[in-house]
């Protein structure tokens, strides 16, 4: 294992293995999205790896798994002890500019901290990259859409209640959650079998340093893709003053949001910078997950 949080490769296949600190591992189902050949377009042009190299960016001292060339999406379940599982489960959908997929940094990692507050953490893996000339793709909100309905399908089974079911996404997958969150009256793709018949909208949402929000040639409040109405879910959003993609991402849709009436709680920090998922420094604006809990509380979950 590289860390605590490892991926292997196999004959081409991604094999997640998750250790907690006790040295236990999370109980995990991982499923494929879709039953055959995924909708839309598929962009990888070579084999699903980690693309990370000694040369690359670290967070906190300590490398990322940025994933590429994903065409086959799935998803990873990890449920919590099952004297902890509050019934609430979230799908996590890690960033990377819908290039890569910081899959340990904004995944597994964030199941750990879920499953600690007796969360199950399911990981979407979507399809990354993005095409060229693509800004927002709709591939990966199709898988988003089809996965939610997929943990909704199989809330029984892996002990979870259906209508405790949210989203939590990070940059790029922040605006995937936001558009979730919003594009729950239509599927982006036509429905195949009795899965797309479960309601895809989440219970809650959070959008960890959210990119793509607005569109800066516009003057329309949030992004043409974000329909806002008051059946827009419960949402958590947090961001640094300072990041690199611009926190008028959050402050808008805040403003969106209230003026929609829905629930939203919005925590701005004076300086992080952007991608440091939970990797606490002392930086106030990595320890998010504090307040996260807390709001996840004040909602009932």
């Amino acid at each position: 294992m590289r860390n605590t949080n490892s991926l292997l490769y196999l004959a081409g296949t991604l094999l997640a293995v998750v250790s907690i600190a006790d040295g236990t591992c999370a109980q995990q189902h991982t499923l494929k999205v879709w039953p055959d050949a995924p909708p839309g377009r598929i962009a990888a042009v070579g084999q699903e790896a980690d693309t990370s190299n000694e040369s690359s960016n670290q967070v906190a001292g300590k490398p990322v798994i940025r994933l590429g060339n994903v065409s086959q999406p799935t998803i990873a379940v990890f449920s919590p002890p099952a004297d902890k599982n509050t019934g609430a489960a979230v799908l996590v959908c890690p960033g990377g500019g819908y290039n890569i997929l910081a899959y340990d940094l904004e995944g597994t990692e964030v199941c750990h901290w879920l499953n600690s507050i007796g969360i199950t953490g399911v990981v979407l893996k979507y399809r990354v990259p993005r095409p060229e000339g693509e800004a927002r793709p709709i591939e990966p909100l199709q898988d988003a859409q089809r996965a939610l309905s997929l943990v909704r399908e199989n809330a029984k089974t892996w002990g979870i209640q259906p209508n405790r079911i949210g989203v939590l996404g990070f940059s790029a997958g922040g605006n995937l959650a936001a558009r979730l969150s919003t594009n729950y009256q239509q599927r982006a793709y036509p429905a195949i079998d009795a899965v797309d018949q479960v309601s895809c909208r989440p219970d809650f949402a959070l959008l960890i340093y959210p990119a793509y929000l607005f569109e800066k040639d516009k003057e329309d409040l949030v992004a043409s893709d974000l329909p806002l109405d008051d059946k827009v879910p419960p949402t958590f959003m947090t961001m640094a003053n300072d990041d690199r993609v611009d926190s008028e991402n959050v402050l808008r849709y805040a403003l969106g949001l209230k003026r929609a009436n829905v629930p939203v709680a919005l925590h701005l920090f004076s300086r992080g910078g952007h991608g440091f998922g939970l990797r606490e420094t002392d930086v106030a604006a990595t320890h998010w997950p504090k307040l996260a809990a807390k709001w996840l509380q004040e909602i009932g979950l």
